[in-house]
């Protein structure tokens, strides 16, 4: 299902539904605006990365659709999304990606002094990351990091992520546990966590260095996924097998619907 709210209204209503999820559309300026103002402020906010493979995953698990749901902001990740958003009325939308929000998330905090806690990925890839960090942005204040179990998380998980997060100070949480992990994490720990946690899912290895991501070129042209599967068929074929098929049947039966109802101007 697909509808969009028109442009023209205010811009908390600026949104596209998609698969009965909101996406948000927004400028890199407003999307990092809104995300520092409310680190700065130290509200308990999440913002999730939408995707193919999440929103498909979300019409079969309502905990992750849920958790979309109560989201304060969701933006488009996936070329696809940003495509279906410039088609359903937003011409200037633009893909706002895990690896270069991450990127420009560090930057900012680091000019603004808000700390950073990294929440993900194995404890030699958080290693890493951290050592690049302390070289390419001396002055970022990083807070902590932790590498929870690869494992279904139990209450006494929870309870010792929350803990160790709260006491680190941060106001940003980057979250690289992967979809729909992270997405169930951070909406069980909004209201509580004073600070903007963010999924950026594979993120965190891409700047450790530790897997390769996609050319320039291939990113421009919608290709980040295929490049993906070509560095890891056997992890990914099955997965973008069924979502992308799956995403396909569903867009060919409601965009048409929800371009013939999109405000003309």
């Amino acid at each position: 299902m697909m509808t969009a709210t028109p442009p023209e209204l205010s811009r908390a209503a600026e949104a596209a539904q998609l698969f009965r999820i909101r996406i948000d559309a927004m400028s890199w300026e407003l999307a990092l605006g809104r995300i520092l103002r409310w680190a700065d402020a130290r509200e308990s906010r999440m913002v999730c990365l939408c995707n193919v493979h999440s929103l498909v995953t979300a019409k079969a698990d309502a905990d992750l659709r849920a958790a979309l749901q109560a989201s304060d902001m969701n933006a488009a990740d996936g070329a696809p999304v940003a495509w279906l958003m410039r088609r359903l009325g937003w011409p200037e939308q633009q893909r706002l990606a895990g690896p270069d929000l991450m990127a420009k998330l560090l930057t900012e905090a680091a000019r603004l002094q808000l700390p950073i806690f990294l929440l993900g990925a194995t404890e030699p890839t958080l290693a890493l990351l951290a050592e690049r960090l302390r070289a390419s942005l001396p002055a970022l204040p990083l807070a902590g990091t932790l590498s929870p179990p690869f494992r279904p998380l139990d209450d006494e998980d929870h309870a010792l992520m929350s803990a160790t997060i709260a006491a680190s100070g941060a106001t940003l949480v980057l979250v690289g546990l992967g979809c729909p992990k992270q997405e169930k994490w951070m909406a069980s720990q909004r209201g509580r966590l004073p600070a903007v946690m963010i999924g950026v899912g594979a993120a965190f290895d891409y700047h450790a260095g530790t897997r390769r991501r996609a050319p320039l070129g291939w990113q421009r042209c919608g290709l980040e996924w295929l490049y993906r599967l070509c560095c890891e068929p056997s992890r990914l074929a099955g997965r973008y097998l069924l979502t992308n098929t799956l995403f396909l049947l569903t867009l060919a039966v409601s965009l048409p619907v929800a371009l013939w109802r999109r405000p003309r101007t």
